[in-house]
């Protein structure tokens, strides 16, 4: 893509102050940026680097301060950082702009699928029976797809996903490497001779559309119904969704968590890396979960939660100042009694 900073700032409702005439031919990071690229500043700390920067362009924040004497072009927008967001898409999709179609001849597909238009079907994928995949899937290297799934329109599979049986994923959805979906749920019987006696999982997973699922996470099926992931998730790498487990639209869940039997997320929530949900449990909506958190109780919607058994945000720093002061209060102590 090669575009003038003018070109760019029609794009965005932005305002250009320097050279409107200025070619941008990359995007970069500000403080490693080279002429002919683009970036952004959308954080006053990082101030320092648009006397630095090599950039040809800069998109900044509407409420950023700023030297006029700038020698690199600035384009002034509401948002810098979605502004550059949406740069980044369209030059995502111009780079992705030709997908491939057709199937390749190492691809194992049966007979019973049912394959749409504009299909692409990658080197040594399998298919199984009953499958439908719509038109526009993306299937690439080395992914199996079991009996009885359904891909709905647009989805991308990069390599080596796994989908298992009666799985359904909605449109638009990206699987990144290694993700697998329908594994059996961890369900297991105590006996009275202390062995276990494992649970069929007959269930299955339902994705639901806009879902994105990094690489290496898993979703387990249902004992019975149906795990469910709602419109517009995005899961991180290495996310463990347990069976049953119901997840709301437009939540997003960061890297290592991991989500127990039959609890509940509600819509649009926030949980952080390395977080921990025990089965049963309900989250309401629009509630924030901080890294390393163990939830081991209900929370109410709008809640912003952290700790170790989980409690509120704020609480929880009221409770670490205190604790991160408990040797100078054991010093202080300590010498007290010596003075008695």
């Amino acid at each position: 893509m090669k575009l003038t900073a003018l070109e760019i700032s029609k794009k965005l409702n932005g305002i250009v102050v320097g050279d409107d005439k200025v070619i941008i031919k990359s995007l970069s990071r500000i403080e490693n940026a080279k002429k002919g690229s683009i970036s952004f500043l959308a954080n006053n700390k990082y101030n320092h680097f648009l006397n630095k920067t090599k950039a040809s362009a800069i998109l900044i924040s509407e409420n950023i301060k700023f030297n006029p004497d700038l020698s690199t072009t600035l384009i002034r927008v509401q948002d810098a950082y979605n502004s550059f967001t949406q740069l980044l898409i369209e030059w995502s999709n111009e780079k992705n702009i030709t997908k491939q179609d057709g199937v390749h001849p190492t691809a194992i597909i049966d007979s019973s699928a049912q394959i749409g238009n504009n299909v692409f079907i990658g080197p040594y994928v399998h298919i199984g029976s009953d499958t439908k995949i719509e038109d526009g899937v993306q299937i690439q290297s080395h992914c199996y797809i079991g009996d009885n799934v359904i891909i709905n329109k647009n989805t991308l599979l990069k390599t080596r996903v796994s989908i298992l049986d009666d799985t359904e994923i909605g449109s638009d959805c990206i699987l990144h490497t290694g993700v697998v979906l329908g594994s059996d749920g961890f369900g297991y019987a105590l006996q009275n001779d202390q062995t276990y006696f494992k649970t069929p999982q007959l269930g299955k997973v339902v994705i639901k559309d806009y879902v994105e699922i990094g690489s290496n996470t898993t979703i387990d099926r249902a004992t019975l119904g149906a795990t469910i992931i709602g419109k517009g998730v995005k899961l991180d790498n290495l996310v463990q969704i347990a069976h049953n487990v119901e997840i709301g639209s437009h939540t997003a869940i960061a890297a290592q968590t991991g989500i127990a039997g039959s609890s509940k997320i509600g819509s649009r929530c926030v949980i952080g890396g390395q977080v921990g949900i025990i089965g049963h449990l309900k989250i309401g909506n629009d509630v924030h979960i901080q890294g390393q958190t163990g939830v081991i109780k209900d929370i109410p919607d709008g809640s912003k939660v952290q700790g170790t058994p989980a409690i509120d945000f704020n609480s929880f720093y009221k409770s670490y100042a205190l604790f991160k002061s408990l040797p100078t209060i054991e010093s202080r102590l300590s010498l007290l009694e010596k003075n008695k």
